[in-house]
C-alpha cells in the first residue's frame, strides 16, 4: 500500500479542482478555433501521409549492351504514305533503310480522316506477300540494266529500285519499270496524291548517339553517303505534320514528352524540320517496388527552307529529322511516402502545439480583461 501511494508523486498531470475553475466566453470561443485549427492541420497531415513524394537521384550511366526503343505517332497532314520511308543510323555505323517492321502506316483523306478503316497492315508482310505472288508468276525478272554478279534476277518493284540504288541510279519514270506497273507502284502514287498519312508503331536501335528520320523517296547508300531516290516523285513536298507522340522506352507516372502532340505547318516550299534531342536514362521505382528502365528528353527544334517555289530543285532533302544523343548522366525517380509513425508524431505535436498556444492567448485575454475590470471597478480608466 506504500508503494502504491508514492506512485502518485510521479503524476505529470497534478488536477485541479473543478470548484475553483472558471469558464468564459473567450475560452469558449478560443477553445472552438483553437479545435477547427487542430482538424484542419490533422487533415491536412492525412492527405500528406496518403500522397507519395517524388525524389530525383543523379548518377553515371554504367549499362552497357542495351537496345533503345524508340516509340513514335507521326501524322504527315499532305505527304502520302507512299512517298514515306523510315530510315535509322547511329555513330556505330549501323544502318536501317526503309524500315518496316513494327511499323504501320495508315492512309489519311485530306481532311485527316483514315481512309482505310480495317486494321493497317504491316509493311514488311506486304512485301512478303508481294514476293510469293512474283516468284510464283516468275522465275527471273529483268532488273533493267542494273544486273551484276550478285544481282541476277529482279522479281518485284523493290528489287529493282535495290538494284538501282547500288549502282547509284535513280528510276526516272517507274510506269517503264514492268514490276513497278504489276505492283501498282505508280498507280499508287496518282491515286494517293493529296492525302496524309499516319505512321506509327517502335524501332528498335543501338544505344549510341544516332539519328532517324522521315523522308520522301528510296533510300541507298553511295559513296558512303545517305541518299533519297526523289525521281519518281513530281512536284513540292509539304511536311505540315503532328508528333502525336514521341518517346524512348516505357512510360512511368509522370512522365512528361515535350514532343508529343507539337504540330508545325508549312506554308510555304519544302523544308526540313530538324529535332536535336538528349536523352536521359531513368530509373522509375515505386512504393511497391517495382522498377522501370526508361528513358526522358529535353529537345531544341531547327527549321530550314529547302525548296521556295514549286519546281525548283531542292537544295537538301525535305523531311522531319530527328537527332538524338544520349547523356552520361542517369536520373532516378523514385516515389516516397510518410512513414506511420511520423504521421503520430506530426499528429501529436499539431495537437499539443495548438492546446498550448491557444491556453497561453486564452491565459492573456482572460488576465488582460480580470486587470481592466478591477481598474474600472476602482475607477481609474481615465
Amino acid at each position: 500500500m506504500l508503494s502504491i501511494s508514492k506512485l502518485k508523486n510521479f503524476d505529470a498531470y497534478p488536477k485541479t479542482v473543478d470548484d475553483f475553475r472558471i469558464k468564459t466566453y473567450t475560452g469558449a470561443i478560443v477553445s472552438i478555433v483553437s479545435s477547427i485549427f487542430i482538424l484542419w492541420l490533422f487533415f491536412s497531415q492525412v492527405n500528406l501521409y496518403l500522397s507519395t513524394d517524388i525524389h530525383h537521384e543523379l548518377f553515371v550511366d554504367t549499362t552497357r549492351g542495351e537496345k533503345l526503343k524508340i516509340n513514335m505517332d507521326v501524322v504527315f497532314h499532305h505527304l502520302p504514305c507512299a512517298y514515306l520511308s523510315l530510315d535509322a543510323m547511329d555513330v556505330s555505323g549501323e544502318h536501317q533503310f526503309d524500315v518496316a517492321h513494327n511499323i504501320f502506316k495508315k492512309r489519311l483523306s485530306s481532311t485527316g480522316s483514315p481512309i482505310i478503316e480495317s486494321p493497317p497492315i504491316r509493311e514488311d508482310e506486304i512485301n512478303k506477300k508481294a514476293v510469293v505472288n512474283n516468284d510464283a508468276s516468275a522465275t527471273c525478272g529483268s532488273c533493267w540494266g542494273a544486273e551484276d554478279e550478285n544481282i541476277k534476277c529482279c522479281n518485284t518493284c523493290d528489287d529493282v529500285r535495290n538494284a538501282y540504288s547500288k549502282r547509284g541510279w535513280g528510276i526516272a519514270d517507274p510506269s517503264t519499270i514492268s514490276q513497278c506497273l504489276r505492283e501498282g507502284f505508280t498507280k499508287n502514287l496518282i491515286e494517293q496524291n493529296g492525302e496524309g498519312c499516319q505512321v506509327y508503331g517502335f524501332i528498335l536501335v543501338n544505344k549510341v548517339a544516332g539519328n532517324f528520320h522521315f523522308a520522301p523517296g528510296k533510300s541507298f547508300q553511295r559513296h558512303h553517303m545517305h541518299v533519297h531516290d526523289l525521281q519518281p516523285f513530281k512536284g513540292s513536298f509539304n511536311l505540315s505534320h503532328t508528333i502525336n507522340r514521341l518517346s524512348f522506352g516505357n512510360d512511368f507516372p509522370g512522365i512528361r514528352n515535350p514532343l508529343d502532340e507539337v504540330t508545325k505547318t508549312e506554308l510555304v516550299g519544302a523544308g526540313m524540320f530538324q529535332y536535336f534531342i538528349k536523352v536521359v536514362p531513368t530509373i522509375y521505382e515505386g512504393l511497391n517496388g517495382n522498377r522501370i528502365a526508361t528513358n526522358q528528353y529535353s529537345v531544341t527544334e531547327h527549321y530550314r527552307l529547302l525548296q521556295a517555289k514549286k519546281g525548283d530543285e531542292p537544295t537538301g532533302l525535305p523531311g522531319l529529322f530527328f537527332m538524338y544523343d544520349l547523356s552520361p548522366i542517369m536520373m532516378k525517380v523514385g516515389e516516397k511516402g510518410k512513414t506511420f509513425s511520423s504521421f503520430l508524431t506530426s499528429v501529436c505535436a499539431i495537437v499539443g502545439g495548438v492546446f498550448t498556444v491557444a491556453g497561453i492567448f486564452d491565459s492573456f485575454i482572460y488576465h488582460t480583461s480580470k486587470n481592466l475590470q478591477k481598474k474600472i471597478d476602482l475607477g481609474k480608466t481615465h
